[in-house]
Parts: C-alpha cells; structure tokens; sequence
C-alpha cells in the first residue's frame, strides 16, 4: 500500500466517514458509482471491487463479464454533503480486468492512453474549461417547453435569490472537493449560468468535470430547480458550451508560447492548431455526441459550425485568445465546439491526438480568420475554403465510423460501442415525430 492510500485511510477515520463512492463512468459519460464501508477500504486498494461490466454501458461483452474497479487515492475527497445523515467520501476508479490489466474500454483509461502518448513527446496537457449549464424551474410551460427562473442575459446581477445563491453554493461545494474555480457568472440565456474552473492536468480536470456535473444535480435538488446540460435545450436561446481552454507543458515550460509570433503561438502550437482542424469533422461524433448536439452547432449563435481558427474569433472553431508578453504561461488555443453533455475522458484524449498529429505531421496550419465567418454567405466560405463541421449526428457518425485517428484512440471495444450507441441514438431520434412537424399544413 502506498503512502496516499495510507493517508486516505486515515483520513477516512479521523473524518469519520461513513461511506466511500467510487465513482467511474461508462462509454457515453454517465457517471456510475458504488459504495463501500470503510472495512472494505484497503481490499479495494490491494485487489479492487469486482463488478458484472456487461451491465454498464460498453465495457464489456457478456462472455468477459468480470471487471475490477480500483480507486484512484489522489482523487479521494469528502462529499460536502451528506446524503445519509453522516460524512461521505468519493473517489474516482480505474477499469480492470480480472487478470490486472487496464480495461481498454474504460474512458479514464483512453484517456491516460492519449496522456502517455503526449508524455513520451516530452508534453503534458493542460486544460482550462467554461462549463455552461441552465436552470429551470421545476414545473414546465404548457407546451411543454422548460421555464427558465429568471430573465437576466450575460453578466446580469440577477436579483432573484435563485441563482445568485446557486452558484455561491456550488462553487462553496466544488471548492470544499477541493476543485478550484476560476469565477462563475449568468451567461446569456435566461436562467443560463457559467462556472470557470482552474487550469490542470486533462485527466483531473476530466475528473473535476464529472464532479461539478454531480454539484451543480446536487444543488438544483436543494433549491427546487432543475440543472440541465443539454447542448441546446430552448429554440431561441443560446446552448450550453464547453469552451475549452488548452495548452502543452515541455517540464516548467508553455510549448505553445513564440513571444516572436504574430500570434504568440510557437511553431508546435500552429501545429497542434492544425492537427485540430484537419481531424475536426471525424471527431466530431466525440466532441459533439448527441443529437441535440448539432442543433446547438448550426444555431446561428457563437457556438461554431465552421472549421476555421483566429485570433479572438468568436465564431471560429478555434480562437486564440490575447495575453500579455510577460504571461507566456498563459498561451494557449480555445476550442469552441464541445458542449456541456460531452464525456470529458473521450473528447479530451480526441483532442490531444489530434493536435498531436498535426506536431507528428508537421502539418500546416491554414490562413486564420479575423471576421465573423457566420456573416459570410455560402460562395465567400467556399472561395475561403472554410469547410464546415457536420450538421447532424448522423453526418458525424459516418465520417466517425472511417476515423483511424478515433479508432486508435478509443480502441476496438470501445470505438465498436461507441458507433453501436450513437447509431442507435439516431434511429431513435428519426422515429419522433415532433409538435412542429404536427404544425404544419399537410
């Protein structure tokens, strides 16, 4: 036993924790869990937890049933509520199969796949995210459609109680997991908020994300409202964006800083920008998984539809966002695509090897765009050879399906799942007939 487990045991005692949940998460990013008792502590530790993976969601075909969970140390934290009536612990888990080997469908595992592949190129990833999530109350509009609790739009000091109080409590909570936050906000839709969280490695940011998803459900419980992450959950309001903010460390030192560039970005920051964009379209089924996805994508709000990069454009794919000369730590690209329903393991590990590919590559970066491209008609995009991004999942799922790069990086049971589920998603969703098919004059 290592010294973090040492500590976490003795934490559990001198917290007096009742229950710890481990926690992981299958395929398509919901979070699983399971709770032991602190007697079963150290067995986890030494031999794992032993499950049925057929019965979670990709991990394993029925004739390979037993899988292994064992928890992660480092990500133990106590839950800053307590769901029982007595202190509560959580850590996040590690997939295994019986004979002690990585479960190759296990998206913390792709994850740290991706990661070591970046390591043995002397990197290490950072990521910096802006979560965006609305809350509804709790009763809905006799349409149907959900009801916002205020009015307010980006920025706004809203003066009901509501959301104010929301965020200072999640954020109290993320803070008490030991999750920094960066600043939250209302963001532009009506009962639309925001919450920023402190640069860090990919894989405990992906940890960190799934955490703030549980917070935020957590919350909304509390305060009688409804959190919803949905890409795009009204018509005529903004969707939930996941705008991540990402850079490669060489030891102490941003790979992506050139205090000599235009843009401040060195020559494996132009080529990361490019591996990005060339592999944007078949990643995009990981990126963007949902139906609801691509109708947050071609909305016509700022959430971009069309494969471009610049300097502090808002509409482009990638944005490079300005900082000073004496900030080079803080150089980094912006990828404006992902939404807030994404599983962080999966996109994250699509991402790294995708720019990793344009530095392995060398390939070229194109000409950056400085104007709203959504402005411009359909002949000027073309002459610009701006190319876009699919407009449903169905378009996404087929280039998907042809993707060596997502092959490689989820491996052959998971990437098998992954299109089987996503297929299954679309023949569902083309069954539904919807009020605004009913509407019109047939």
């Amino acid at each position: 036993m290592d010294t973090q487990q040492e500590h976490v045991i003795a934490a559990v005692e001198e917290h007096n924790v009742r229950f710890i949940r481990l926690w992981f998460t299958d395929v398509s990013g919901t979070l699983k869990s399971v709770a032991i008792p602190p007697a079963e502590l150290e067995n986890a530790f030494n031999s794992g937890i032993g499950f049925d993976g057929s019965a979670i969601e990709g991990l394993s075909r029925v004739h390979e049933a037993d899988m292994v969970i064992k928890p992660d140390a480092s990500t133990f934290h106590i839950l800053p509520w307590d769901e029982s009536g007595e202190p509560c612990a959580r850590m996040f888990c590690d997939i295994h199969t019986p004979d002690n080997q990585p479960a190759r469908s296990d998206p913390r595992g792709v994850l740290r796949r991706a990661l070591e592949r970046a390591a043995k190129a002397g990197f290490t990833f950072h990521v910096h995210p802006e979560v965006e999530f609305y809350l509804f109350q709790r009763q809905t509009h006799p349409n149907g459609d959900p009801i916002p609790i205020d009015n307010g739009s980006y920025f706004d000091h809203v003066s009901r109680p509501v959301a104010q109080s929301f965020r200072a409590q999640a954020v109290t909570e993320l803070e008490h997991m030991g999750i920094p936050v960066e600043f939250s906000h209302h963001e532009a839709g009506p009962g639309q908020n925001e919450i920023d969280l402190r640069v860090s490695d990919a894989l405990t940011m992906a940890d960190n994300l799934m955490s703030l998803r549980t917070v935020v459900e957590h919350v909304a419980i509390t305060q009688g409202v409804e959190a919803s992450f949905m890409p795009k959950p009204l018509i005529d309001q903004p969707g939930n964006g996941l705008h991540i903010h990402m850079s490669l460390f060489e030891g102490e030192t941003n790979a992506f800083y050139d205090p000599l560039n235009d843009y401040k970005l060195s020559d494996i920051g132009m080529k990361f920008v490019a591996g990005i964009l060339r592999h944007s379209r078949e990643i995009s089924a990981v990126t963007n998984q949902h139906v609801n996805s691509y109708k947050r994508l071609w909305a016509g709000d700022e959430a971009p539809a069309y494969i471009a990069w610049g300097r502090n454009n808002r509409s482009a794919l990638i944005r490079v966002p300005s900082f000073t000369s004496t900030e080079g730590h803080s150089a980094r690209i912006e990828y404006r695509a992902l939404d807030s329903a994404v599983n962080p393991y999966l996109a994250f590990a699509v991402i790294l090897n995708a720019g990793l590919a344009g530095i392995e590559n060398g390939y070229d970066v194109p000409e950056s765009i400085d104007t709203n491209i959504n402005a411009l008609s359909a002949r000027e995009r073309h002459i610009m050879g701006i190319e876009e991004l699919p407009s449903s999942l169905h378009s996404a799922i087929k280039l998907a399906q042809k993707s060596e790069l997502i092959a490689a990086t989820l491996g052959e049971d998971a990437f098998d799942y992954f299109l089987r589920n996503k297929l299954w998603e679309w023949d569902a969703y083309r069954q539904q007939v919807t009020a605004f098919e009913r509407s019109i004059q047939y």
